[in-house]
């Protein structure tokens, strides 16, 4: 988690640095910067129609080209980073062709998407029955493409489709309906206005919606309702003003009140007569036009910044992270989650199958706790208990978010967010440095997992499931005594039909693991040399309680050590039988622990067959050396058995028998051989 984190982390850098790159190769080649001023008067008349369209200021009663200057200088000062992303913008919607609009199938539907909504501005065209469009296609087209920048959804409502629904609204003809709220408190009443013009051009059309939007933003003409606006109001905490010389605001502007409905109030300053110069002073206006954002920590002069630029886009980035929504934090936390989660791809070495089978897993997981996570969090919010907290989080937040580094941060959400291919292709190439970085790492510690290919690596992902599926899990109930059955449970099965366990986690708990025998070999001499007299050491006649190697073992019971050695007392201690030897051939009458000491057989327990070599390094059991019984029988180093469990193997190397599963017969067999060796 935290490797995944980190590498997050530097992709985050990554995108900054590059960001800065960028600026400074544009410098290089052009000799100017994004915040750099432009004056109107140098550009091309198309350029200046450019500027207004994206602003949302109407142009049609202005022939000359320093009326449109004009109007640029009045609505805000233009930068260099603003022309360019505005004719940008005009050349993607070109190429894009017309924007998407919704058909109405009918009542309902308009009901529900229009007048239930109440968070936005709808433009919806009818067309009575049998009549035709009062747009025609083309035309209809470019308005849905002019007012989509702005926010503004577009729809087309048949009435050929549901005809009483039109007769009910006194829709006779074909005509243009407009939708927006009517209040400025937070879901409130939507208002439908009707187009009653007699011009039907593109044109005339957006200036009657934008002054209708314009109605809703409370609008001052003298200094006492300023004086009166700027005094700090607890239900209105947050304000933006805009002073500017203009009959109303630009539709960008409009827009966004109706977006931000409840959370920020905007008013429009018309300072063309203003009678009171001072009053613009004392609250820190030098000049217009000006956009200010006012708040209980200051106000804060928006433009001035780094991708500040006068548009829907900027604007409406800059106030989702001054004032957010829990909507706003909730897709920003959706998105790192998943971008977090995408860096198992290629932190996971081995198959492209496993890989993937890993991300699913991951992605799951990680949108599953999400999810779960924000319902507490949605449940506190409405106490009225932490509206303190919540206001001193949203001061913070207002304090980090109009930092010069926030700016350079909205600016580049803003650019990668409009170039989503190099978005996505920096993410690869980092995701592919990281997944070299991690071969490099793991090169010396590569498992045998790891390079496995996509079809064993599935092979053995269908055996693992077939098997999870029908053996129990140890860890979900207690390990049986020695006197227990073993045999496997019907209801297991059922339990496992029931109950898919999909999360690729190990076969079985090594848990059972820790009640396996384990005892330390001992050789005759030693043994001996105690009995004649030297310094005893009782632990050397009793099995060793040495755990197997890992952090969660147990030691081996006492009483289990005890009744192991009075039920080998019968045999003989240096020549065991031949026929009880498995995996190390016969054993001879006097077996070896090494080159000069024989073995010391009583200390070897009953239940375990007698063996001079571990099958799995095919090495001889050594003086002192730790071993490790199966419930089979066989017997093994400590450790190449538990390396052996640990790797998913649950299963004997020599007989297959499960490693977690008793063997049943073992105890009939173990009385036979005693009875043959009192014989």
């Amino acid at each position: 988690m935290w490797l995944k984190l980190f590498f997050l982390f530097m992709y985050f850098i990554v995108l900054f640095v590059l960001a800065r790159i960028f600026e400074a190769v544009i410098w290089y080649e052009t000799g100017m910067f994004a915040t750099q001023l432009v004056d109107p008067v140098a550009l091309s008349y198309k350029k200046l129609k450019t500027i207004l369209e994206c602003r949302g200021l109407g142009y049609s009663g202005l022939a000359e080209k320093k009326d449109v200057s004009k109007l640029v200088e009045q609505s805000g000062e233009l930068t260099q980073g603003e022309l360019y992303s505005a004719i940008t913008k005009e050349k993607e919607q070109t190429e894009a062709g017309d924007s998407s609009s919704t058909l109405f199938s009918g009542e309902m539907h308009f009901y529900e998407l229009v007048e239930d909504t109440k968070d936005g501005i709808w433009l919806v065209q009818v067309i009575a029955q049998d009549r035709e469009a009062l747009l025609s296609q083309s035309n209809w087209g470019k308005m849905v493409q002019k007012v989509s920048q702005f926010g503004i959804r577009t729809g087309t409502f048949n009435c050929s489709n549901d005809h009483r629904s039109c007769i009910k609204r006194g829709w006779r003809r074909s005509t243009l309906i407009m939708s927006a709220p009517q209040t400025s408190a937070s879901k409130g009443k939507v208002m439908l206005k009707e187009y009653n013009g007699r011009y039907i051009e593109t044109e005339h059309i957006f200036r009657w919606m934008t002054s209708h939007v314009a109605h809703r933003i409370k609008t001052l003409h003298q200094s006492e309702q300023l004086m009166e606006e700027w005094r700090p109001d607890p239900a209105h905490p947050i304000k933006m003003f805009l002073f500017a010389r203009l009959s109303q605001p630009p539709a960008f502007f409009s827009s966004l009140s109706v977006k931000f409905t409840g959370r920020i109030e905007f008013i429009f300053v018309d300072v063309r007569h203003w009678d009171n110069q001072s009053s613009l002073s004392e609250i820190g206006v030098t000049h217009s036009p000006a956009y200010i954002l006012k708040m209980p920590e200051g106000i804060y002069r928006y433009g001035n910044s780094t991708g500040e630029f006068l548009s829907l886009a900027a604007m409406d980035t800059f106030l989702r992270s001054v004032q957010p929504e829990v909507n706003d934090l909730f897709v920003l936390s959706l998105v790192l989650i998943n971008l977090l989660a995408w860096m198992d791809l290629f932190i996971t070495q081995g198959a492209t199958v496993k890989r993937f089978v890993v991300l699913i897993r991951t992605l799951g997981t990680y949108n599953s706790i999400l999810l779960v996570s924000w319902l507490p969090v949605l449940a506190l919010l409405q106490l009225p208990y932490l509206d303190a907290l919540y206001g001193y989080s949203l001061k913070l937040l207002r304090y980090a978010d109009t930092t010069t580094l926030a700016s350079l941060v909205r600016a580049d959400w803003t650019f990668y967010s409009s170039h989503p291919a190099l978005f996505l292709s920096t993410y690869l190439a980092h995701g592919l440095l990281v997944d070299y970085f991690e071969k490099k790492r793991r090169c010396g510690t590569r498992s045998q997992e790891d390079s496995t290919t996509n079809l064993e690596w599935l092979a053995s992902l269908w055996d693992w499931y077939t098997s999870y599926l029908l053996h129990p899990i140890a860890s979900l109930q207690q390990f049986p005594s020695d006197h227990s059955d073993w045999e496997d449970d019907p209801n297991f099965f059922f339990e496992r039909l029931a109950f898919p366990d999909l999360w690729l986690r190990p076969l079985v708990d090594l848990d059972y693991m820790k009640e396996l025998p384990t005892w330390r070999l001992r050789p005759v001499d030693q043994q001996e040399e105690d009995k004649d007299g030297s310094l005893s050491d009782p632990e050397n006649s009793e099995v060793s309680e040495s755990p197997p190697a890992g952090p969660s073992r147990r030691p081996h019971s006492s009483s289990q050590e005890g009744s192991a050695s009075s039920r080998s007392s019968s045999r003989s201690e240096s020549s065991p039988p031949a026929h009880r030897s498995v995996g190390g051939g016969d054993l001879a009458p006097h077996s070896v622990c090494n080159h000069h000491q024989q073995c010391d057989w009583s200390v070897w327990p009953c239940e375990m067959l007698l063996c001079s070599e571990c099958v799995v390094c095919l090495e001889n059991f050594v003086s002192e050396e730790l071993l490790m019984g199966l419930p089979c029988g066989h017997a093994f180093h400590q450790q190449c058995i538990v390396v052996w469990l640990a790797a998913g193997r649950h299963c004997c190397p020599v007989c297959r028998w499960p490693s977690y599963k008793k063997k049943k017969q073992r105890a009939a067999h173990s009385s036979s051989v005693e009875k043959t060796l009192v014989d």
